[in-house]
C-alpha cells in the first residue's frame, strides 16, 4: 500500500484501504470461524456467535494475551488504539496468527473532539465509516434497554402515586413505594450532551408521570454498557440485568430491575449485542470490535466475550484498555482479569514524546489548536522530566506481577536523541522498549515492537492482584490511590463516608470489584497536575453501586457522567457524498 500518512486524512486511507479489503468470509476462515458461526451484517462486518464457537473450540485458552495501555495522556490520545493495530500488523508480518479487540467507539467523542477510534495512518480498523457510526447497533440497543428500565421506573411511581384511583388500582403488582429522592439511575443518549445533565421530568399533570429531578448519561457510561463488557454468557448476562439497583423504597431497601420486572424486557434487547462483531485492519488481520465503556467513568475495557474468543482462536490475542495505566489497565489488572480469569502474558504501555513533553512542563495542549513549537522541535530536557509519568506506570504494571513493553509511538517530528532518552529511562525502570511507526509504515513499522511482545509474552510473570475481594473497600481504596496514583492518602465527603458504611454492612455488597472513577488526564484528580504529581489526597466525593456489573464506584474529584461538547466539534467537519453515500470527514 503506497498511502502516505503525512499527507492523508484517516478516512481518505480507510477509503482508499476498503477497496482492496478482504471479504468477511475469508477474515471469519483466517480466525478459525465456522460458516454457521459467523452472522452477516452487511458487505464488510458481521456478527460472531460467540455460543456456538465456545461450544466448539472449548475452554482451553490457545493465544498469548496481550494488553495494551498507555501513559497519561493529552487530550488529543496518544494512538493507544493505533499501535494495537499496528501490533496486529506487526505480527501479522511475522507470520503470526493474531486477532485484536477494541471497544466500539461512542457518538459522543466521534461527533465531538476526539473523533473515531479506529487508529490512524496505515495502522486502522477498517470500514471506518460502519465502525464509527452505529456498526451493528449494540451502543443503540444498550440505549434502549437502558431507557426501558427508566420507563418501567417512572410509570411504577406514577401509577403508585396515584394508587388511591380507581382506575389506576395496583391490585395484581406488589406496592413497591418507590422513593424518589433515591433515584439513581439516569435517562441514556449517545452524544456529548451537557444540557442534559440536569432535567425535571414529570411536568404537567398526573397522566404526564411524578414530577421530579432526573437527567442523562452518556450511554457508554451505563451500568448496561458495563454489564455488556464484563458479562461472560447470555445467562450471566441475563442474571445480572436483574441486579440492577434503580432506586430505594421508602425503607431503605433495594428496587431492582427485576422488582419492576423489566430485566427480561431489557436482556431481549441485548440478545444480539451480546455477539462479538468481526472487522479487519488495513492489512488484513481480524479484529473484534464488542462494548464500548468509557475508562474515566466507567471499566474502559472491550467484552470479556471478545477476550474469551480471541484467545480460543488465535496464537496472539491484542486487547486494549481505556486511557492511561493507572485507569485501564488497573481495571484490566484488578477487574477484568478477576472476572474472566484470563491472566495477561504481556503489557504495552504506549508513550509518545509529545505527552512526555506535556507532562515535563511543556505548554498546555489544547484540542483543536495547533501545537505549540516545543512538540516538533528536539527538547531533551522536557522529555527527561516528562519520562516520571512514564516510570509511574511502568511500576504500576510492574505491580501486577508482568514485565512491560513501552511502545515509543513514533511521530514523524521525533529526534534520535528524544528516543533515546525514552529508551535509557524505561530500560532502567525495568520494561523492554521498542520503537514503532505504524502509523507512518503499517505492519513494517512494527516489526520491532512485535519482537518485544513475542519476547516478553514468553517471559514466566507472577500476575497477580492488587487486592483480594475480602478486603474492606476503604483499604481498596487507599491501596489504588497510594501504590497506582501515587496519592499520600485519601479524604472522603459526609455523603461518601456513609454510603461506604452502608456498603460494608451489605454482606452481598462486601465484594462488589472497585471500579475508581477519575479524571484521565493526570495520575491525581486534577487534570492540571502533570507528570507525577506528590504531595495530595484523593478526595472521593461520592460512591455509586453498580450491583449488576458487580462494582462499587468511587468518584474521585469533579466527575460527569454525561460529557459536553465543545466550541469546535468534529461533526462540523463530517459531511456525505451525495453522489456515492460515502460518509467524509470521520477521523
Amino acid at each position: 500500500m503506497t498511502l502516505d500518512p503525512t499527507q492523508l486524512k484517516d478516512w481518505q486511507i480507510a477509503e482508499a484501504a476498503e477497496q482492496t479489503m478482504k471479504p468477511l468470509e475469508q477474515i471469519s476462515d483466517e480466525l478459525g470461524l465456522q460458516r454457521d458461526e459467523l452472522i452477516p451484517m452487511g458487505r464488510n462486518l458481521g456478527k460472531i456467535d460467540f455460543l456456538r464457537v465456545l461450544d466448539r473450540v472449548g475452554d482451553k485458552q490457545r493465544a498469548k494475551y496481550i494488553d495494551v495501555t498507555a501513559i497519561t495522556p493529552t487530550p488529543l490520545g496518544e494512538g493507544k488504539t493505533t499501535t494495537t493495530m499496528g501490533l496486529v500488523q506487526g505480527l501479522g508480518k511475522l507470520g503470526k496468527r493474531v486477532v485484536g479487540a477494541i471497544r466500539q467507539p461512542s457518538a459522543g467523542p466521534t461527533f465531538n473532539i476526539k473523533g473515531s477510534a479506529a487508529g490512524g495512518g496505515l495502522a486502522q480498523c477498517i470500514p471506518l465509516t460502519p465502525f464509527s457510526i452505529r456498526m451493528t447497533g449494540d451502543i443503540d440497543s444498550i440505549a434502549n434497554a437502558n431507557n426501558l428500565a427508566m420507563v418501567a421506573l417512572t410509570a411504577r411511581m406514577q401509577h403508585e402515586h396515584n394508587y388511591d384511583d380507581a382506575r389506576l388500582a395496583l391490585s395484581h403488582l406488589k406496592r413497591l413505594d418507590i422513593d424518589p429522592s433515591t433515584v439513581q439511575i439516569k435517562w441514556a443518549i449517545d452524544f456529548c450532551a451537557q444540557a442534559l445533565r440536569n432535567i425535571t421530568i414529570g411536568k404537567g399533570s398526573k397522566m404526564d408521570g411524578l414530577e421530579m429531578e432526573s437527567g442523562f448519561q452518556i450511554t457508554v457510561a451505563s451500568e448496561v454498557m458495563a454489564i455488556l463488557a464484563v458479562a461472560t454468557s447470555l445467562k450471566d448476562l441475563r442474571e445480572r440485568m436483574g441486579r440492577i439497583v434503580v432506586a430505594s423504597d421508602r425503607q431503605g431497601n433495594d428496587v431492582t430491575t427485576a422488582d419492576l420486572e423489566v430485566d427480561g424486557a431489557m436482556t431481549a434487547w441485548m440478545v444480539d449485542a451480546i455477539n462479538p462483531t468481526l472487522l479487519q485492519t488495513i492489512e488484513g488481520q481480524p479484529v473484534l470490535v464488542h462494548a464500548g465503556p468509557f475508562a474515566n467513568i466507567a471499566i474502559g475495557q472491550n467484552s470479556i466475550i471478545a477476550d474469551q474468543v480471541g484467545t480460543r482462536l488465535a496464537d496472539y490475542h491484542i486487547t486494549e484498555s481505556g486511557f492511561g495505566a493507572d485507569i485501564g489497565f488497573e481495571k484490566f489488572w484488578n477487574l477484568k482479569c478477576r472476572f474472566s480469569g484470563i491472566k495477561p502474558d504481556a503489557v504495552v504501555i504506549v508513550a509518545t514524546i509529545r505527552a512526555l513533553k506535556m507532562h515535563g512542563g511543556g505548554p498546555q495542549v489544547r484540542p483543536g489548536m495547533p501545537l505549540d513549537d516545543a512538540y516538533t522541535g528536539e527538547n531533551l530536557e522536557l522529555v527527561e522530566k516528562g519520562c516520571a509519568n512514564l516510570v509511574a506506570h511502568i511500576e504500576t504494571v510492574i505491580k501486577s506481577g508482568v514485565r512491560p513493553v513501552v511502545c515509543i509511538n513514533g511521530f514523524y517530528t521525533d529526534t534520535p536523541g528524544e528516543i533515546a532518552v525514552v529508551r535509557r529511562i524505561a530500560e532502567a525502570s525495568g520494561a523492554l522498549v521498542a520503537l514503532s511507526e505504524h502509523w507512518l509504515k503499517g505492519g513494517d513499522g512494527a516489526i520491532e515492537l512485535a519482537e518485544a511482545v513475542i519476547q516478553a509474552a514468553e517471559e514466566p510473570n507472577d500476575f497477580k492482584f492488587l487486592y483480594e475481594l475480602d478486603t474492606p473497600l476503604k483499604e481498596r481504596i487507599e491501596l489504588i490511590a497510594k501504590e497506582v496514583y501515587g496519592a499520600d492518602g485519601v479524604t472522603y465527603s459526609d455523603a461518601a463516608t456513609a454510603k461506604i458504611k452502608a456498603l460494608a454492612a451489605d454482606p452481598e455488597s462486601a465484594k462488589l470489584g472497585t471500579c475508581m472513577v477519575k479524571t484521565h488526564l493526570s495520575l491525581s484528580h486534577d487534570p492540571d497536575l502533570k507528570g507525577r504529581p506528590t504531595g495530595w489526597d484523593l478526595p472521593i466525593q461520592d460512591l455509586l453501586v453498580y450491583k449488576g456489573a458487580g462494582f462499587a464506584v468511587p468518584v474521585a474529584g469533579a466527575i460527569k457522567l454525561m460529557p459536553g461538547t465543545a466550541s469546535n466539534p468534529a461533526f462540523r467537519g463530517i459531511d456525505v457524498d451525495t453522489a456515492t453515500g460515502k460518509v467524509t470527514g470521520l477521523y
